[in-house]
């Protein structure tokens, strides 16, 4: 009987609240189609008065002017004139008394003799001999010697000609501004650009435009900027309204910009011309004012139906108050009981799916393999599958053992001396391959960066950074955004720490409000269709949040799903001893970024360096300035210009500033993209050279200190750069990735190279080879076993003939004390990384052919 009972309270509850949302949804689906229909119709009427308006007002104006070219006709008669200066004269003072700015005779060809301004061109002068015939004037548009359109009027007259000919009609001409001023479509275009209109020819191409519209065509526009409605394509609504305006009829539709519904309407401007006027409104000037009925309306049925659904929700709590105890506890029994094998049947589900996945392509391609031994090229194929699956199942291995350790309390913390630039530096070198493969925009930016220099443990820093980044990159679709954010303030643990602050925030997938609240539990993946096929064993954010919390630092997590996911990472870090100061001349630079954040960000580095600097977010902009300052014998010392910045991006900005000012400028591309891709677009174009974005203080000065003495190297062309065929390079590198990249270039201009994974195997390789083998060592300074430091002092203490080959320093360890400390312990010279490759390869070149050695 309870259940019957219970069972009908629910259903009638269940079908109460199920009508009432239907009848609901059915009134206001209707009441909201009637209401679009009223505001479309109210606002077509509203447009059409309004181009009514407007066309009234043009054909006044057109009137107006055209009576002054009549009275000019007047006051200087054709039938008396005499072709001569005082006839184009007196003429001229007509045109000024009148403030036009042209005037010219047309021509029985088609074409404009000027007598006052500029040369102007007629855009078509098909239509103008028959106005002429009909009407006895004419309306046209012109293009003046700066592009400018002008609008050109015109009355029959036959004046004389130098060649003995006589004109078919005096033209004069005004700004196409002066018409747009006077028409008043700035003033019809409201605060918020609710409404607008533009003026076009029979073609589509504007004669007066507005709201921004940039493109030359209309057409252009409502093929890159509109949207159509459902079933019509763009093209056929392009055809739509061309046919309606070369049959001279009224057009009007509805389109959508950027997500919003707005309503187009077209007619013919005037008789006298080809021109239509095109005005365009939004559907939420009409929407606001009636809005308020409808929320009237929604409220009084959301409380209609409120009421009866707290009538029946009191009747349902009263019943099932005497037994919610009751199922309370057992339901508090079940979850007991449950929660002991939650996680361990969540983990075994999703692992087994992850780890099966690597594993089935593991023994496939093995398979395959081994039937297709004799063919050398599938076996390698089917290798490098095996080697990549297996990386991926040594990573799921690997988080559940570092799950184990931090779970265990086994995990402890190494706190050894960072650089912030070089972890910054492998985050970058790290991430590209994987942001590249699925064409995401990856960007760091840097701010207020105090100390660059900190201890912490860089292995766990790292992984927290690559967890995080990599779960970005995973979550966000090709063609996404990626930024990390990295700042410092003061630490309230004293002067001795800086409180470090790293933002990763992506565009991607997001999250739901119920899975942010369980994120930072072990072995917790979301599961719904958007995460499917994308592996993971649901340990990256719960090792992320244990790694910080050892690090006794937070992590915050702000998320919306489908517009992405932000990490906010804050961690107190000991300062390092203070370096000694770095320090450029007084140069002026200009910093050239689409980001205003980090153009402010450079511009306070390069001012804490004793630089004058300026930034501008625009490439068009920036090349006006550095032109001006051309013009005054004041150029800038060095540009810094961003590869990738939209409607002129940095390369032609930098092309750009060649063909005006010339290559004297030292110009800089940066970029958090890879040198590689950009060397190829580069290809003919005079460049300083190429600086890794984050763009520390140290970064700075270390690419920019190598111009004190004010000689450049980076500028040399690949011409002057000697044959390196034969010479042998012993490079000392810890990172695979850092000896592959300088192993690809440097092979390309004729070294041959040698690999020591660090500066004991370095030592010991130059001992074993015999004298003179090696032409030169590149020597990185961060290394396991033995340092750069330490394997430079060996060498140069061996009983060998040949111990004073240059050693050269190839490190991201770039301040002024570095420098100084690499050539005390016996290098020649130093690079820093990111690697320049022109000046390493000066440097290179200045060693191996021009003898040069700092050793003694």
């Amino acid at each position: 009987m309870v259940n019957q009972t219970r069972k009908f309270l629910w259903s009638s509850f269940v079908g109460v609240i199920f009508i009432s949302i239907v009848v609901f949804c059915v009134l206001t689906l209707l009441m909201s189609k009637k209401t679009q229909e009223s505001i479309n119709e109210v606002g077509e009427i509203y447009m059409a008065e309004m181009n009514v308006q407007l066309q009234q007002k043009f054909a006044s104006i057109i009137s107006l002017r055209l009576e002054q070219v009549e009275g000019i006709t007047r006051a200087v008669p054709a039938d008396t004139a005499e072709y001569g200066e005082e006839l184009l004269e007196e003429l001229r003072q007509n045109a000024i008394y009148r403030n036009f700015t042209y005037m010219g005779f047309f021509t029985e060809d088609g074409g404009l003799e000027q007598i006052y301004g500029g040369n102007v061109e007629m855009v078509s002068s098909d239509d103008v001999m028959l106005s002429l015939e009909q009407n006895g004037s004419m309306v046209e548009q012109g293009i003046d010697k700066e592009d400018q359109k002008v609008l050109l009027l015109g009355t029959e007259a036959y004046y004389p000609l130098t060649d003995g000919r006589k004109s078919c009609a005096l033209v004069v001409g005004v700004s196409m501004e002066y018409l747009n001023s006077a028409l008043f479509l700035e003033e019809n275009e409201d605060e918020d650009g609710q409404v607008y209109s533009h003026v076009i020819d029979k073609n589509g191409n504007f004669v007066i435009r507005n709201a921004g519209a940039y493109r030359n065509s209309y057409f252009d526009r409502i093929r890159e900027v509109y949207e159509m409605p459902k079933g019509m394509t763009v093209e056929q609504y392009c055809e739509e309204l061309q046919a309606a305006m070369e049959a001279g009829d009224i057009y009007s539709s509805f389109v959508m910009v950027e997500g919003e519904k707005r309503q187009l309407y077209c007619s013919p401007i005037s008789e006298n011309t080809s021109w239509y006027l095109i005005t365009v409104m939004s559907n939420s000037m009409l929407d606001n004012a009636i809005s308020r009925l409808d929320k009237t309306r929604a409220a009084i049925m959301v409380g209609s139906s409120m009421i009866i659904l707290i009538v029946m929700t009191l009747v349902f709590i009263l019943y099932f108050r005497l037994s919610r105890q009751q199922m309370q506890a057992l339901k508090l029994a079940k979850d007991e009981a449950e929660h002991a094998n939650k996680a361990k049947s969540e983990f075994l589900s999703s692992m087994s799916h992850d780890i099966r996945t690597p594993m089935n392509a593991i023994i496939g391609m093995s398979e395959i393999a081994l039937r297709n031994m004799k063919e050398p090229d599938r076996v390698e194929d089917c290798l490098k599958k095996v080697l990549l699956s297996s990386k991926h199942l040594l990573g799921l291995i690997n988080d559940v053992l570092d799950m184990s350790k931090i779970e265990s309390g086994k995990m402890t913390l190494n706190l050894g001396l960072l650089s912030l630039r070089e972890t910054m530096d492998d985050v970058v070198n790290i991430m590209q391959p994987q942001v590249k493969a699925r064409n995401q925009y990856f960007d760091i930016f840097i701010q207020n960066i105090v100390s660059e220099e900190v201890y912490c443990d860089s292995v766990r820093l790292n992984q927290v950074l690559l967890n995080l980044l990599s779960n970005a990159v995973k979550f966000t679709p090709e063609a996404g955004r990626i930024d990390v954010h990295v700042y410092q303030e003061a630490s309230p643990k004293g002067e001795e720490y800086i409180r470090t602050h790293f933002i990763v925030e992506d565009n991607g997938i997001g999250m739901s409000e119920e899975f942010q609240k369980k994120i930072w539990d072990t072995f917790t993946r979301e599961d719904s269709e958007r995460v499917k096929g994308i592996v993971g064993t649901g340990l990256g954010t719960s090792i992320t949040k244990k790694i910080v919390d050892l690090m006794e630092g937070t992590i915050e997590l702000n998320s919306e799903l489908h517009k992405g996911s932000k990490f906010h990472v804050t961690l107190d870090f000991k300062k390092a001893e203070k370096v000694d100061e770095m320090k450029l001349p007084e140069w002026h630079i200009l910093v050239v970024d689409d980001n205003e954040l980090l153009c402010q960000s450079a511009v306070a580095s390069l001012e804490e360096l004793g630089v004058c600097a300026e930034w501008i977010t625009d490439g068009a902009k920036a090349v006006e300035m550095i032109e001006e300052r051309h013009r005054n014998n004041d150029d800038y010392h060095f540009v810094l210009i961003d590869w990738k910045m939209p409607n002129m991006d940095g390369l032609q900005t930098l092309r750009e500033i060649r063909a005006r000012v010339g290559d004297k400028i030292p110009v800089f591309l940066i970029s958090a993209y890879d040198w590689s891709d950009i060397e190829n677009e580069i290809v003919g174009t005079e460049i300083e050279g190429f600086i890794s974005k984050p763009l520390f203080k140290s970064t700075l000065y270390s690419r920019l200190s190598q111009y004190v003495d004010g000689t450049s190297s980076t500028t040399e062309k690949e011409s002057n750069i000697v044959d390196f065929t034969g010479k042998k390079i012993l490079l000392a590198e810890d990172i695979d990735l850092n000896w592959e990249i300088a192993n690809e270039v440097l092979s390309e201009y004729g070294f041959e190279l040698d690999h020591a994974e660090n500066g004991k195997v370095c030592v010991d390789m130059f001992e074993n080879s015999r004298p003179g083998y090696y032409d030169v060592i590149l020597m990185d300074i961060r290394m396991p076993v033995m340092n750069g430091y330490e394997a430079t002092k060996t060498i140069r203490a061996l009983g060998r003939e040949d111990k004073n080959l240059p050693i050269i320093a190839m490190t991201a360890d770039a301040f002024a004390d570095d420098v100084q400390y690499c050539l005390n312990c016996g290098m020649n010279a130093h690079v820093a990384k990111p690697l320049d490759i022109k000046e390493l390869l000066r440097v290179l070149q200045k060693f191996l052919y021009n003898g040069e050695s700092d050793t003694n």
